[in-house]
């Protein structure tokens, strides 16, 4: 049994590169391409990438692009256990990269934070050994509750789960102590530095780490070229490197070193080695446009 259940979101991204910076009220050229994304479904694609064989990943979609995300998803190795929303079209994001490849999202929900009670049910988790929330999914009542059924659930059943708590500005939007009561219990919190410093109020990366690793049984902080942090018991334990490569898009590197590492745990890697693969992934990732891996 080394089934991933990701439950999360299907994203339409539209990527617009753009080597100057951005003029208002007049033209910026730029490279701009519609690609499929969304922080779990890029997960899921990275995770069967890097050796997971059941991948499987819930989420809401649009009827306007189901069709294609689930096409997408199985060429990339994923079973897409989609709900299409006839109400809402599928979440958009205007991924804006700059010439050092920084990002900055427009992000439009729209059916990916409507995943809904109904949605789930208990019998995903047959055959399952590893649950995956994407924190976009506590950002909103519906979806919220899905992830904390989902997580009673895994709980019950004894199934390890992690979540990526995904953004920064959401956090923040929602509060940071709701947040962290909606996640409580969780075996693995996969932040990034800013959100990791937002969830502690420590701006060291190695302090907040450390801190969360009071409240989560794993903590790994990506640090983006910088690699990653792995945390246990109160303490930092290692350090892990990325490697040096050359970026074109930032977009989707957390979610690459989410399912590498994952996959890896999931072969039964300790968590320094699955941080490595992780790091790799990341860095994968940032060669290519977009955020899923480049198809076979």
């Amino acid at each position: 049994m080394t089934a991933l259940l990701i439950v999360g979101d299907v994203v339409t991204d539209v990527v617009a590169r753009h080597r100057t910076p951005l003029v208002p009220a007049t033209d910026t050229a730029a490279e701009i391409r519609t690609l499929p994304g969304g922080a779990g479904a890029n997960a899921a694609c990275w995770a069967a990438r890097s050796g997971c064989s059941d991948v499987r990943i819930l989420a809401r979609v649009g009827t306007d692009r189901a069709s294609w995300h689930e096409e997408r998803l199985r060429a990339a190795g994923v079973r897409p256990l989609l709900v299409r929303d006839e109400e809402a079209p599928t979440a958009t994001v205007v991924a804006l990269v700059d010439a050092a490849t920084e990002r900055t999202f427009l992000t439009d929900s729209g059916a990916a934070l409507r995943l809904a009670r109904g949605d789930w049910s208990p019998t995903l988790l047959d055959e399952v050994s590893h649950l995956h929330l994407s924190g976009y999914l506590f950002f909103a009542a519906p979806s919220r509750e899905v992830a904390s059924l989902a997580l009673a659930a895994a709980r019950e059943r004894g199934v390890p789960v992690s979540v990526d708590p995904a953004s920064a500005g959401f956090i923040a939007g929602l509060g940071v102590r709701s947040f962290l009561d909606a996640v409580e219990g969780v075996d693995v919190l996969l932040p990034n530095a800013d959100e990791a410093a937002l969830l502690t109020g420590l701006p060291d990366p190695s302090d907040a780490a450390a801190k969360l690793s009071h409240g989560f049984p794993l903590v790994v902080v990506t640090l983006g070229a910088a690699g990653a942090l792995v945390a246990r018991c109160g303490r930092v334990v290692a350090r892990v490197p990325a490697p040096r490569v050359r970026a074109v898009d930032s977009t989707g590197a957390g979610d690459a070193f989410t399912g590498a590492f994952l996959a890896a745990r999931l072969s039964g890697a300790p968590p320094c080695e699955a941080a490595a693969a992780g790091c790799r992934a990341g860095a994968r990732a940032v060669t290519v446009l977009g955020g899923r891996p480049p198809e076979p």
